[in-house]
C-alpha cells in the first residue's frame, strides 16, 4: 500500500468505496501500487498495467493495454475515439463493482499476463488528414509548415486533430491562427508556455497564478 495512494482515498469525496473495492482486488496481485497523475497506478516491474480514475459521472479502472484482452462479457470500453491501447470499465455504484468482482479479476489477471510476455500494442500509423485551411496557411507563412514538421509526431497529430475537430471552415481557420505563435514556438497543444509547470513540458494550469 503506497503512503500516497492512502491519502488519495482519504481526501476522495466521491466515488470512495467504489474505488476502495477495486483496489482490494488490484492488492491482492503481484502488482505494485504506485501513486502516478494525481490517481492510484499498479506496474509490473516498472511498467504501468492499471490505473484508477474518479469523475463526476463515474469512476473506472483502466488497463493500459486493453485492447489485448480477452473481453467474453463486452466489459470493456474505448475511453476515447481516439484511444489506441487502453480500455476501461465503468461503475458508478459499489453494486456494479461487486456484480463484476469476478469478471474484472480475471482481467487484471489477464493484463498481468499480457505485460509478462512483453506483447506490445500495434499503433496505427495511418496519418491524420491535414486540412485544407492548414494547407493554406502554410502556403501564406512557409516558416509555420517548417515549424510544424520539426514537431514530434505526437504534437502533430494533437494539432491535426484540434484543427479538424471544428466543424465549420472559418473556426478552423481561427484555430491555426491561434496556434500559430505556439508551433512556431516549437510547442504542442498542450505545453507549458509559461515556464511554471511543474509537470514539464506539459501545462499544469500554474499559468492562472500569473491573472
Amino acid at each position: 500500500m503506497h503512503p500516497q495512494v492512502d491519502e488519495y482515498f482519504v481526501k476522495l469525496k466521491q466515488w470512495h468505496d467504489e474505488l476502495q473495492e477495486l483496489r482490494s482486488l488490484l492488492l491482492d496481485t503481484e502488482l505494485v501500487e504506485e501513486y502516478k497523475w494525481r490517481a492510484p497506478c499498479y506496474t509490473l516491474d516498472g511498467k504501468n498495467v492499471v490505473i484508477l480514475a474518479s469523475f463526476k459521472e463515474a469512476c473506472m479502472i483502466s488497463f493500459f493495454k486493453g485492447t489485448l484482452l480477452k473481453d467474453p462479457k463486452g466489459l470493456l470500453q474505448k475511453p476515447g475515439e481516439n484511444t489506441q491501447a487502453a480500455r476501461v470499465v465503468r461503475f458508478s455504484s459499489v453494486a456494479e463493482v461487486l456484480k463484476q468482482k469476478s469478471s474484472i479479476k480475471k482481467l487484471i489477471q489477464e493484463a498481468i499476463a499480457v505485460e509478462k510476455s512483453g506483447e506490445k500494442v500495434a499503433k496505427t500509423t495511418e496519418a491524420e488528414p491535414v486540412p485544407e485551411e492548414l494547407h493554406a496557411a502554410f502556403q501564406q507563412h512557409p516558416a509555420l509548415e517548417k515549424a510544424f514538421e520539426a514537431l514530434t509526431p505526437g504534437r502533430q497529430r494533437a494539432y491535426l486533430m484540434h484543427f479538424a475537430a471544428a466543424k465549420q471552415s472559418k473556426t478552423r481557420t481561427a484555430r491555426i491562427e491561434a496556434c500559430t505563435e505556439r508551433i512556431l514556438d516549437g510547442k504542442g497543444l498542450h505545453d507549458c508556455t509559461c515556464g511554471l509547470s511543474k509537470r514539464m513540458p506539459g501545462c499544469d494550469g500554474s499559468h492562472k497564478s500569473l491573472a
